[in-house]
């Protein structure tokens, strides 16, 4: 077998484990929760790739990347009311393209002005025109909608097919479809000569412009097609929940968790906002509801990834990959021992915030099987002492590793 069929033939694999995934992750979690979440986790996917396309693929630090995943949601929701009032006959499955348009055409229109500088200027530009579409979304209520948004049903005509769209599990599979769908197209973009170009607009705009090509159109085709996805994953969004809110959809913070996760996730490849999206989701739907410093440890895993591993996730996973069959029994007490390091600190944590936020409810609180006292110092040694013998094993067994290695 060739080198070229080996890996035309790895890369089948990995297309076909990823669409066996996407039809077999409902029914190994079949909760409500779950599809909930693996929903969620296929349009933010989305929008994570497109915004990938910025950040990884062109360089372009974009700071209102949310104004386009906001004008697909609210033309998505629009197409939905239309369609149940019988303006038009808009099937629900055409709906994520009408705002993959919309998406598209708001791109066209600011992105002229925005791809004409690069670098920081470039993100400014970005972070002033968010700024100024989340103000003027509250200015026209018609539109949409004021604090209050706008709802619709997706439930209506006859269906395709016989699929009406009214069951999560439906929804879900037209999430999954578009998903690959797009995840595949963005994949092929990659490969094509204007993505080749928009790396070396990246790497070196100046010898890109030696050699005839413009970068900033470069750029400006490389955001419209972003703004295209994204306005794909926005209308998935308004399809899966039904309501689009202004203030939530073209807030910086939407914008800003779009870049903290696609980073997190590994911009370096391509997958990597896939595992961004999946952080995303599971840290604001079940980290959130576990504990009230989820802002804080995110916070503190950003930090670490930017000093310590800026590929972000992927870069790790690709890392133990490498490592497979390599990992020394010291470097899995390292492992260990920071893990149990972490467990005293975020103990500690855990009562802090209990004591500051939950003192009416009392000093007691559930942690990992046990039940701290918040009020009792045994407590709080307990803690301290585990932090304290995790640090210190992890400094032994890095000394035994490296010994291991200089040997």
């Amino acid at each position: 077998m060739t080198e070229s069929a080996w890996v035309d033939g790895q890369r089948w694999a990995v297309w076909g484990g990823f669409a066996l995934w996407l039809l077999a992750a409902p029914l190994l979690f079949p909760s409500s929760l779950a599809r909930s979440i693996l929903a969620q986790m296929g349009y933010v996917g989305i929008i994570c790739l497109s915004y990938n396309l910025l950040l990884g693929q062109g360089g372009m630090l974009s700071f209102g990347h949310a104004v386009y995943t906001g004008v697909g949601s609210f033309m998505a929701i629009h197409a939905m009311h239309w369609a149940n009032q019988g303006v038009w006959a808009m099937p629900l499955v055409w709906v994520p393209l009408v705002g993959g348009v919309a998406g598209l055409l708001c791109a066209e229109l600011l992105g002229f002005v925005s791809t004409r500088k690069s670098g920081t200027t470039f993100a400014m530009i970005t972070l002033g025109i968010g700024e100024l579409v989340a103000a003027m979304a509250l200015m026209f209520a018609q539109v949409f909608g004021g604090e209050g948004g706008i709802t619709a049903n997706r439930v209506y005509g006859t269906g395709f097919f016989g699929f009406r769209f009214g069951p999560a599990l439906q929804v879900y599979y037209l999430i999954a479809a578009y998903a690959f769908v797009c995840t595949a197209a963005l994949f092929a973009f990659t490969r094509t000569p204007l993505g080749k170009l928009l790396n070396a607009v990246r790497d070196n705009a100046e010898r890109v412009a030696f050699i005839g090509y413009n970068p900033q159109r470069v750029r400006y085709a490389a955001f419209t097609i972003a703004g295209f996805f994204a306005g794909v994953g926005g209308a998935l969004a308004a399809i899966n929940f039904e309501i689009v809110t202004s203030a939530d959809s073209f807030s910086m913070a939407r914008s800003g968790s779009f870049l903290l996760f696609t980073f997190l996730g590994g911009a370096t490849f391509f997958y990597g906002p896939l595992i961004g999206a999946a952080l995303l989701v599971l840290s604001s739907v079940l980290l959130s509801e576990w504990t009230q410093a989820w802002l804080l440890y995110l916070g503190l895993v950003f930090l670490g990834m930017v000093m310590y591993a800026p590929g972000g996730a992927a870069s790790l996973l690709a890392q133990m990959l490498a490592w497979r069959g390599k990992v020394s029994a010291a470097a899995i007490g390292v492992g260990c021992s920071a893990l149990l390091a972490l467990l005293g600190a975020v103990g500690m944590v855990e009562m802090t915030y209990h004591l500051q936020r939950n003192a009416a409810a009392g000093p007691q609180l559930p942690f990992f099987g046990v039940t701290l006292d918040a009020s009792a110092p045994a407590s709080w040694w307990g803690a301290a002492l585990v932090l304290l013998a995790g640090l210190g094993l992890m400094a032994l067994c890095q000394r035994w590793r490296k010994s291991n290695q200089a040997s």
